[in-house]
């Protein structure tokens, strides 16, 4: 069975093996992929390990924005020490260019680059969460990125309507420490408010609360839920005595999104 320079590549990032090991391998194995493998692991050639099989909870948070459109990336790694690598960065600012200028799906199209970090790294590397943000007409769209060691590991994009940057940027920096899921309490899932409510049902019941006052108290509770979710709820960080709703006044907040390391 013949075998190409593929397939050489392919028992590589598999097996984390050398390359002329794995092509002795093939060769060994008549081009058989999986009986190369095994004959690697035989020899002591293989990693001890797959790496797909192995935590990847550190990595770089990369962000860009050209023109109105947005991108944010998180390629995760195992460690510390390969997160801070230009190689790894490198890749992450190269993911998220490509993102902003052909969209979220065009990631595919760095797959085989993935794969060589990989080998060259010894670490299981994949890519987490991905956003993009188009703002439309007029809209502002600012954004804020928290950085740890010298890489990104929390960025936010806000596209905001009838402000200025300015004011967008500090709703990102709000997004950045205050972690909202939603943008207002009406994008909550009916669900989830419902799953909340029960909850906090079974909270205050036991708290032996008046059955009488139960619906009453869960209400102004699950206002308290609101503020921790919902964006336009929060308390602003920098004057908690005005909600974000308050605080951009005419404004309007169109979308935004976050993605934070872990």
């Amino acid at each position: 069975m013949s075998f190409t320079a593929q397939d050489v590549k392919a028992l590589r990032v598999s097996s984390g093996a050398g390359m002329m090991d794995c092509k002795k391998a093939l060769q060994e194995n008549d081009g058989d992929m999986e009986a190369s493998k095994t004959w690697l692991r035989e020899k002591g050639l293989a990693a001890s390990a797959k790496r797909e099989d192995r935590d990847a909870t550190q990595g770089v948070v990369s962000l860009v924005i050209t023109g109105n459109v947005g991108a944010i990336v998180e390629l995760k790694c195992e460690t510390d020490f390969s997160a801070g690598s230009d190689l790894f960065k490198a890749e992450a600012d190269a993911l998220v260019a490509l993102v902003a200028e052909k969209g979220v799906e065009s990631i595919s199209e760095r797959q085989s680059d993935l794969e060589e970090l990989k080998v060259t790294l010894k670490e299981n590397i994949s890519i987490g969460q991905v956003a993009r943000i188009e703002a439309a007409g007029d809209n502002i769209l600012d954004s804020y990125q928290h950085m740890q060691g010298g890489r990104g590991v929390n960025g936010v994009l806000v596209e905001v309507a009838g402000g200025t940057p300015e004011l967008a940027h500090d709703v990102a920096v709000h997004i950045a420490f205050a972690r909202p899921k939603y943008l207002s309490r009406d994008d909550v899932p009916a669900d989830v408010v419902a799953a909340e409510r029960e909850t906090l049902t079974v909270i205050t019941r036991n708290e032996g609360k008046p059955e009488a006052a139960l619906d009453k108290i869960v209400e102004g509770r699950i206002g308290g839920f609101f503020k921790d979710v919902a964006l336009l709820d929060q308390p602003y960080a920098k004057d908690d005595k005005q909600s974000v709703s308050q605080f951009i006044g005419s404004a309007s907040i169109v979308a935004f999104a976050q993605v934070e390391i872990g």
